[in-house]
């Protein structure tokens, strides 16, 4: 690292060294997400170009939104992508479990039967399920939809033989690709299609649903190309290409969007209506942006887990692993550490970089949760971000970096934090 830019940020010699040397040894990664990141911009641009975007549909409506031109061009874009029947991308979607949850109550009805085979879903997503809070709030339980969950195996990985039996009356099977607030490796595109298989095996009509959050573009290819019926996302992650302020997509079958649209607006009208202001051009532009804007965050994660290997830290997944998200573990062991960790993140943030981050009650959560989050849009985890709840074994999970250079630099002002407080040291 040159030492002019290093010294802006009062970094120690031996922390320049060590982390130059975990940069060197992720070369050939970088050069493996290279390569993803432009057959995954060959995709987008195709697609752009098939469905004939054009000024035009940059342009926003008002009121109705009726013949909304670029919402509906939007939606053919991601569908063609995605390879999908068609897709409903909307900035009306205030976060990725919001998308998920209209996908849910879009799909399913009364007496149907909701199985995850991925074990316990993400944490926000438990009360819209039922499995946790006060009912008749007006969960899925609310409305006499039953819940079941296949649990993974000791190692992380999926039980296919108990999926099988499982989803036998499912309606639908339930795939969560990252990892949540666990250490479980997120699943790739080839643990999917190895589940899709065992859920037709057991249930061939069952509608397989992914939870895509974090994982688009991460990989050549979507869970949709693997089997799946329907993904969501959120455009405030990956497919918001950092910029995107807020929304998110479903996309698959066209008898399920239509479904899944009937329960964002209303049945009947469903994607005929829902204006889009101003908001078209930024999500195209996002969405563009996207394969390569990932590819960052894949580098910045990458070398984080590297560094931190290297200073003794057990990470997860490593910097040659075949990843399924952009997210890295890190497990630090104890609270100061933790702590530590996001405040320096969130010194190597653009925005609020003099914020001190700490532990408060994050709705839809059941531990306290310290986030580090300077971001350009609120929330948007796309962005150089680490969160991490207040509980053992104290683990962080950091993700994003829209550039390189500032991710890199956000994990080295985490390392001097904790170098700083007196928590590690660094042998020469």
């Amino acid at each position: 690292m040159n030492h002019n830019i290093a010294d802006l940020f009062r970094f120690d010699e031996k922390l320049i060294k060590l982390a130059e040397k975990a940069e060197s040894n992720c070369t050939e990664s970088f050069r493996t997400f290279e390569k993803t990141a432009e057959f995954c911009g060959a995709k987008v641009l195709n697609a752009f170009a098939e469905n004939k975007v054009s000024e035009s549909c940059f342009y926003g409506s008002t009121g109705y939104g009726y013949g909304d031109i670029g919402r509906d061009v939007l939606d053919k874009v991601y569908a063609s992508v995605f390879d999908t029947e068609d897709a409903l991308v909307r900035y009306n979607f205030v976060s990725g479990t919001h998308a998920l949850s209209t996908a849910l109550f879009g799909v399913l009805r009364k007496d149907d039967l909701l199985v995850s085979v991925t074990g316990k879903p993400y944490d926000t997503l438990e009360e819209v399920i039922g499995i946790s809070g006060e009912s008749g709030n007006g969960s899925l339980m609310d409305y006499g939809i039953r819940y079941a969950q296949v649990d993974l195996k000791s190692d992380g990985s999926p039980d296919y033989n108990a999926i099988t039996e499982k989803v036998k009356n499912a309606r639908v099977a339930y795939i969560q690709r990252s990892r949540g607030y666990s250490l479980r490796p997120a699943f790739t595109l080839e643990d999917i299609e190895k589940m899709v298989q065992a859920i037709r095996k057991g249930n061939p009509d069952a509608v397989i649903m992914v939870d895509n959050c974090y994982g688009e573009f991460v990989e050549e290819y979507e869970p949709s190309h693997v089997g799946a019926d329907i993904i969501i996302g959120s455009l405030i992650k990956n497919a918001g290409g950092g910029i995107s302020r807020t929304g998110g997509y479903i996309a698959g079958k066209a008898d399920l969007i239509e479904k899944c649209s009937y329960r964002l607006t209303c049945v009947g009208m469903g994607k005929e209506v829902g204006c889009t202001l101003d908001m078209n051009r930024e999500m195209f532009l996002g969405f563009f942006l996207a394969p390569d804007t990932v590819c960052n965050a894949k580098k910045t994660s990458a070398f984080a887990s590297e560094l931190f290997s290297m200073l003794g830290f057990e990470c997860s997944p490593k910097k040659d692993d075949v990843r399924g998200d952009i997210i890295t573990a890190v497990k630090l062991g104890n609270e100061k550490l933790l702590t530590a960790f996001c405040k320096g993140i969130q010194k190597g943030a653009p925005v609020d970089s003099f914020v001190t981050p700490e532990a408060w009650d994050m709705p839809g959560y059941n531990d306290k949760v310290i986030m580090a989050a300077g971001a350009f849009t609120m929330g948007a985890s796309i962005e150089l971000s680490a969160d991490a709840p207040l509980r053992e074994p104290f683990a962080v999970w950091m993700q994003g970096g829209i550039t390189y250079t500032s991710g890199k630099l956000g994990v080295m002002l985490a390392v001097q934090e904790m170098l700083n407080e007196g928590l590690i040291s660094i042998n020469e």
